[in-house]
């Protein structure tokens, strides 16, 4: 007879606080009208192409800048905090885009949004896991996750119809209005959120002193951040799990920002290219919620969805047509799941008290490989056709996919050895 682990009691119900909680702060924190027109915003206010390319960068830096550095603060303190008070930066920075539009009003609004984005990533992945094991779950956590991306998905799509009446009715100012709201019920909801920790001043800080972590009680988040880079250095399926995370999700993520441009070149009308963008948005989203059932993929599991992905990716791009937009959306739906699991690979391999910060390492890779993806694409783009673009970024894929079936394999080979040699040692006399 097989017993079933122990859980404290009460686990049902605080597993389901925990999670309507974080896909109530997931679906408020994408529900932002603001999205699909904010590009309008800028070049109806008079800025050229090359400023607004510029936005985009500073957006970017802003979250390499201070992605570790929040991922060590959100080990030092309390995640909970990092949760509520990023959505009240970008409440502020939309306030200022519509209230005085201009340049700098821009660029200070995208490094308020770059700083809240800095803040959750990591201390989001690292308060749900920790909370899931405390409770006995951990097992769970890409599924509740993968559900989590997916409500993020339907809010984009939710909010896209809506955004048009509303400009219609009040324009910028009552875009930008209804996505403050947003920002500050998403602040609300993540004070919900459940968090467990340990105190400064532990036994644990103690161990990390002694250990040459940190000399003071004052050194906080600087000792988190050791820390976790000397599980990182330490620790080889730590250092595998951080590179596959930029690996798996740097490509796509930056694929789809030209997805619109991709659905104009096949050829349909201007007006219909939203409702296929709906479709890979819809592939994107059933990927996050096959996330449960893809926990039971191995190494060699995750190489061959790679390897479709990457090939359906190819296909569908290659073809220009509406059809292939089909194909691009079954692209999209194995890489929406393979992210959800490289995350969860990641946060099953940490064991020690620095899960934020090296969540917060991935978002950095992340980041570094999203921006020189946006520069290839600039130079593949302008040089061919945006199919062909898309079809050139799925080799990445199938290289990362050959990658890791050649690393099954050589493990598989090494455990075959060890047991081989450990037969014939017992096998003498």
């Amino acid at each position: 007879m097989t017993l079933s682990p122990a859980r404290a009691p009460g686990t049902g119900p605080a597993v389901r606080r925990l999670s309507a909680t974080l896909y109530g702060y997931a679906f408020l924190d994408d529900f932002v009208l603001l999205y699909p027109v904010y590009a309008l915003l800028f070049s109806d206010t008079g800025l050229t192409v090359w400023q607004i390319s510029s936005l985009f960068c500073l957006w970017s830096l802003t979250g390499v800048l201070l992605e570790i550095p929040s991922g060590a603060w959100a080990d030092a303190v309390s995640r909970r905090l990092l949760l509520w008070f990023g959505p009240l930066l970008t409440a502020a920075g939309f306030a200022l885009w519509v209230l005085a539009p201009s340049y700098w009003a821009f660029a200070l609004g995208f490094v308020l949004w770059g700083a809240k984005g800095a803040l959750g990533s990591g201390a989001l992945e690292a308060l749900v896991y920790e909370e899931l094991d405390r409770l006995g779950v951990a097992d769970r956590y890409g599924a509740v996750m993968g559900r989590a991306r997916a409500a993020g998905l339907v809010a984009v799509m939710a909010a896209m119809p809506l955004t048009g009446p509303v400009l219609a009715f009040g324009g910028y100012p009552a875009v930008g209005l209804a996505s403050v709201l947003a920002c500050l019920l998403t602040a609300a909801t993540a004070t919900r959120f459940p968090e467990h920790r340990e105190p400064a001043g532990t036994a644990k800080d103690d161990d990390a002193r002694r250990e040459g972590l940190g000399d003071t009680p004052g050194d906080g988040w600087t000792r988190t951040l050791r820390a976790g880079l000397v599980e990182a250095r330490g620790d080889r399926s730590v250092r595998g799990a951080l590179l596959l995370v930029p690996a798996v999700t740097a490509v796509w993520g930056a694929l789809d920002e030209y997805t619109p441009l991709l659905v104009r070149d096949t050829g349909v009308a201007e007006s219909a290219v939203p409702n296929w963008l709906l479709l890979i948005w819809a592939g994107a989203t059933v990927g996050g919620l096959l996330a449960g059932a893809g926990r039971r993929l191995g190494t060699g599991g995750f190489a061959v969805l790679l390897a479709v992905s990457a090939g359906a990716l190819a296909a569908g791009a290659w073809m220009r047509t509406p059809v292939g937009i089909g194909l691009v959306a079954l692209s999209f739906c194995g890489f929406q799941l393979a992210t959800v699991l490289a995350d969860a690979r990641l946060q099953d391999r940490i064991g020690g008290a620095g899960r934020a910060t090296l969540t917060s390492v991935a978002g950095v890779g992340t980041d570094l490989t999203t921006i020189a993806v946006y520069g290839a694409y600039g130079v593949i783009g302008s040089a061919t056709t945006h199919g062909a673009a898309f079809a050139l970024f799925a080799v990445p894929y199938l290289v990362t996919a050959v990658v890791l079936a050649a690393a099954r394999k050589g493990a598989a080979g090494k455990k075959a050895a060890r047991a081989a040699r450990t037969s014939g040692s017992r096998a003498r006399p």
